[in-house]
Formats: structure tokens, sequence, C-alpha cells
């Protein structure tokens, strides 16, 4: 089998010194439930990683992992690239929690992004909502945290960092009015423009993907709807990662960081 259809089947490697940094960074900021198993490191570059693989050593028995000793050739039969420099972690899965009437959530500031296509994309816009303040981020049932490996290397590390949660975005946006938050939904169907309309936290930011869009019905319970004024007459629609690093620097603008508590 080629690694190329089976890059998202193997969700659970995580490639590279910042991914694992993240990880770590994750379990020891209580974020998340995931654990290394296992690392993989290429012997035939221990002088150029021994930095790393002596930090890697050093925490192993902190962090419950075995350091197995490799060659690049085998690395290659399970990565999708050659960004990971020699070294690959093997993890457990992340316990996902459900956004329910339990869940206590720190933070004013919540994205779900709707009908991404695939997890690169879905790891680019993490990046840029984890940069830009983002308290967390809200799922769907079906979502790209199946290819966790993949969305940690698109997003430099920031999927482990970012608390989560999922439920139907429907019930996210009642869950979130009923607790003072402004429901926003990136459409172009309006004539509030990103950059002239008040975006006052709290709020849950919605965006949808490039193809399918935010459905009507959740349209229709928004507080307002945004529109990216483009600089000229162009009729795709921008990638969900572009309009998430838009909305949320405008956010970020706009606001001063004030932490608040959701019970």
């Amino acid at each position: 089998m080629q690694k190329e259809s089976i890059k998202f089947e193997d969700s659970l490697i995580f490639e590279g010194m910042t991914s694992i940094r993240a990880i770590i960074k994750g379990i020891d900021n209580n974020i998340s439930d995931r654990r290394i198993e296992k690392i993989l490191f290429d012997k035939e570059k221990i002088q150029k990683i021994g930095k790393n693989v002596g930090y890697l050593k050093a925490v192993s028995q902190k962090y419950g992992f075995t350091l197995v000793e490799t060659t690049g050739k085998d690395l290659e039969k399970i990565t999708l690239g050659t960004s990971h420099g020699g070294i690959v972690a093997i993890c457990s899965e992340r316990t996902i929690p459900c956004l329910d009437k339990s869940a206590t959530l720190d933070g004013d500031f919540y994205v779900m992004i709707e009908g991404i296509e695939d997890p690169y994309n879905f790891g680019y816009a993490l990046r840029s909502l984890y940069a830009m303040g983002c308290d967390g981020i809200i799922l769907s049932e079906r979502n790209w945290m199946s290819a966790a490996g993949v969305v940690a290397r698109s997003s430099a590390g920031a999927s482990e960092m970012l608390k989560m949660y999922r439920n139907s975005a429907a019930y996210a946006a009642d869950y979130f009015k009923k607790r003072g938050f402004s429901i926003v939904c990136a459409d172009e169907r309006t004539e509030n423009v990103l950059g002239k309309c008040e975006l006052k936290l709290p709020l849950l930011l919605i965006i949808g993907g490039e193809k399918r869009g935010i459905s009507k019905s959740l349209l229709d319970t928004a507080d307002v709807l945004v529109k990216i004024d483009y600089g000229r007459e162009f009729q795709a629609s921008l990638s969900a990662a572009s309009a998430a690093a838009m909305f949320a620097y405008e956010i970020k603008r706009q606001n001063r960081k004030e932490k608040t508590a959701l019970k």
C-alpha cells in the first residue's frame, strides 16, 4: 500500500520535534490526554539530533515512553515527508470531550469550522487561530482529528495545544448563545464587512468550508453575518484557513483579552 493512500489511516504518527513538544505541552497544561508511547529516532543522524534525543531521554520516564533506535529508511516507510528531522513519535488517541451541560470552558473566543475538506487545511486554520488567541475549537462528530498526526504537522503543533470539544454546530450555537456569547458566521450574503463591524467578545465564530459553506438553518441562528470584502471581483471563496486567519486577527485587534469562564 502506498504511503499517500494510508496517510490519514496512520494518524497517530507524529513527525518532528515541533509536534512532539506540542504534545508534551498539551499534557502539561491538561489540555489533552494523549500519550506518547514510543519515540523512534534515526541513529544515523545522532550527531545532528543528539540534543533533542538527550532531552527526550531525560523526560521519557516522566511521560512514560520508550526511545528506539532506527534508520532513516525505516522512518521513511511510516512518515509522509522529510520534515520529521529523524525523530517520530507513536502516540495514543486523544479524547475529545462532548460539549454539553457538564462542560466547563474557560475563555471568551471559540471557533467552529464546518465542512472543511482536508486535514491540511484544517491544520493551517488551527495554526492561525491558536496564534491569534482562540480559546478552543468546537468539532462536529465527524472531524479531522482522526488524522491527528497530519493535523499536528500542518498546524505546527497548535492542534495539540488547543482545547477541543465535539457536538453539532446547531447545539454549539445554542449552547454559547445561552451563555451570553454572540454567534458570528462568515457569509458572503450580508452587508456587514469584516473590519467595519463590531466583533466584541465573548463570541463563537463559525466558518464554513469553501465548498459546502454553512447551512441555512445555522445562518438563521446567527447574531451577525460578516463577509470579507475582496480587493477585486473574485467569484471563488477563500479557503477556510485563510478566512479563519483574517477573522481571528480582526477579533484580536478589536478586543483586549480578558478571560471569562463558562459553566
